[in-house]
This record gives structure tokens, sequence and C-alpha cells, in this order.
């Protein structure tokens, strides 16, 4: 699930756990369950792994929503485990990164002491980089902050599954917040919130057909935010989806449409690799639940090119289509056709002062003005 703001995230979540502990049971059942909601999750496959934190990993971690840390009994025994803390950390300091603990059979006052056999495990560490004090300063001082966030704390009177949906619902909440933040500076977001609702309704959620919205409008109304803010929203709840940005840009370029005809296979099926034109795709595409976005259609054929028809597509898919040409949602046949329209009055002056003021309302003495 991609962030809504002017620099999309690539990860919605970034996992930091030690291998040996969890791999292979918690941390592989919380993974499954996030991709089940289509939240796109970045976790460290290495077995392997070298002295110093990865370039990769730094940049894994800096391209996430949201950090869950998986505290285990034995993460503090390896400095690679610390190393990707203090990164988390200083991305929460830096950028507002939501950070998770998720305290896995062990104690959260353990962490943040480093007691018991949380500790024990601390003290291996301590003794290797005993002549580093700074490292082990930043080390202790990170495990003592993580211990204090607000987390999950697993007991083993308490079934895995229970904490698993539990952290899976709660990281799902957390970034539909992101979307629509209050305090969110982006100009973009006002007045979307509402059309997004407008939006959902019209899209048939009960519908069991491949059901096609079609968003109308002159240029430059905002159908793309409004698009996107809805994909945004809804394609945790599919199993594959595709926002096709500017195809009336990428038309006019040559193998523009052969390109995006690639980037919906790939995206839909998650294989970069995957061939264009073989039934095969196709079978498969028929036995999933599908979102794709198609923004800035300005002809039928284009629409042809990418993806044919909807026959092939499994009911209970769902597809937008923005356009300034009414004519080309009547020519697909769809049915369903959301007009933007300029915005409210207060959400305008919203947007105006926004820009002139730095705030929600004109200062005092500019409101007749405004």
């Amino acid at each position: 699930m991609a962030s809504f703001s002017g620099n999309y995230k690539k990860y919605d979540v970034f996992v930091s756990f030690r291998g040996e502990d969890t791999r292979d049971n918690f941390t592989s059942h919380l993974y499954s369950a996030l991709s089940r909601q289509n939240i796109q999750t970045f976790i460290d496959d290495q077995l392997n792994r070298g002295y110093e934190i990865s370039e990769s990993l730094v940049k894994a971690i800096k391209a996430s929503a949201i950090s869950v840390i998986i505290f285990s009994e034995d993460y503090a025994s390896s400095r690679w485990c610390l190393d990707e803390l203090a990164e988390i950390l200083e991305c929460k300091k830096e950028n507002a990164q939501i950070v998770l603990p998720v305290f896995y059979r062990v104690d959260p006052s353990d962490v943040r002491n480093q007691t018991w056999s949380f500790g024990d495990s601390f003290s291996k560490l301590e003794e290797r980089f005993e002549q580093n004090s700074e490292k082990l300063h930043t080390w202790r001082k990170g495990l003592r902050e993580a211990a204090g966030l607000s987390g999950f704390h697993y007991r083993s009177i308490r079934p895995e599954s229970e904490l698993i949906n539990e952290a899976v619902n709660h990281i799902s909440k957390r970034l539909l917040d992101q979307v629509f933040r209050p305090n969110d500076n982006k100009n973009q977001l006002v007045g979307v919130e509402s059309r997004v609702e407008e939006i959902e309704s019209l899209l048939g959620v009960q519908s069991k057909d491949v059901y096609a919205l079609g968003i109308w409008g002159i240029g430059g109304i905002g159908k793309t935010t409004v698009a996107r803010a809805t994909f945004d929203k809804i394609s945790r709840y599919f199993e594959g989806s595709c926002f096709l940005e500017n195809v009336r840009g990428e038309s006019q370029r040559t193998g523009g449409l052969a390109c995006l005809r690639q980037k919906l296979l790939s995206n839909l099926l998650k294989d970069e690799n995957v061939i264009p034109g073989i039934d095969l795709n196709f079978r498969r595409l028929s036995r999933m639940k599908v979102l794709i976005v198609f923004d800035d259609v300005t002809c039928f054929s284009q629409l042809e090119s990418i993806i044919g028809s909807l026959d092939w597509l499994m009911p209970v898919s769902r597809i937008i289509i923005t356009t300034r040409n009414k004519q080309v949602l009547r020519n697909w046949g769809v049915r369903k056709i959301y007009e933007m329209e300029a915005l409210e009055y207060h959400h305008a002056l919203e947007l105006f002062s926004r820009h002139a003021f730095k705030q929600n309302h004109p200062d005092v003495g500019y409101e007749e003005l405004s």
C-alpha cells in the first residue's frame, strides 16, 4: 500500500527481527498476514549477514512508512539488529516514521533495562565492543527508547494468531491515517476525503460483477488526486492492484501503451519478468480479485490496447477510469460516472489560505478579500 504523499514510500512496513529466534515462526506468520492485506513489507531474507548493516537495508528502512521491531530473547546479541534499531529510531526522529515494537516472549522492562535473558544476550555483545563506548551508548539508548513505545506484547498464554491479527489491523489503520493526516501540509488533500467516500459508495461493493467507475471532469480539477487517494485506501482489499498514471502522456511515446500493458501485468501478478501477451497471464488473473486505475484516458483505443476487455477479469474486480472525455466511458460501457466539480466554497477558501497564509483560514482583516 503506497502512502499518499508527494513522496511515496516504497514499502509500507519494514520488519526488524533476529532471524534465529523468529524467522521461521512469528516473523514468517506476520509477514504472510501483512501480505494477505496487500501491505508492502520489506523483510531481510539474508541468512548470512556481514559485519556492518548493508546500504540496501538502510535504504529500505528510510523507504518505509512503518517499522516493526520484533524484540526476542537474542535480539540484543546481534550488532546488526541493534544498528537497524538505531537507524529506525533516527528515521522516527527525522522523518516521523511510525515505530511499533513487538515484545516476543520478552518483557518491555527487560528490553528497557537489559535484564534477565534479554540482558544476558546484550552482555555478550558488550564484551565484544567494550572498547567502543559510543556504540554501546547508542545501542542502550535505542533499547530504552524503543521499549517505551506503545506496541504489542506476546505472552505464551495468548494465541500468537490473535496478536498477529491485532498488529495487522493496527498497522492497516495507521497506514490509512497517513492517507488523510489532518496536519499534512499537502494542499491537494483539501476536500479529498469526502470525495473518496462518495466514490467508495459508487464502487458497488456488493456487486458480484466486474465493476467499472468513471471519474469525469475538466483538466486540473483533481481527478488524479482523488483516484490515487481512493486507490491507496482500498487496494489492500484486493489480491492485485495497479495504478496506471498519465495514460494520455504515455500513449504519445513510442511503445508507451505496450509499456503500460507490461506494467499492468507485472503489478497485478507481482512478477517483473512477466511476458506480455501470454494467455497464461490472463488465466492467472481471471482467478484474482484485482483493482485497476487508468488515469487520464483520452480515447477508447488506449484501454483496448492495454487491457482489451473486461471479460477476462474475475467478478468482484474493480476498475476506475479518470478522463476529460465522457464518451470514452460510454464506449467502454461504464455505468457509473462520478462528475468532479470545483471545490466547495469552504474547501476553496482553505486551499487559498494554505497558499497565502500558511494556515487553514485567512488572517484577521483579510476575510473579505478572501
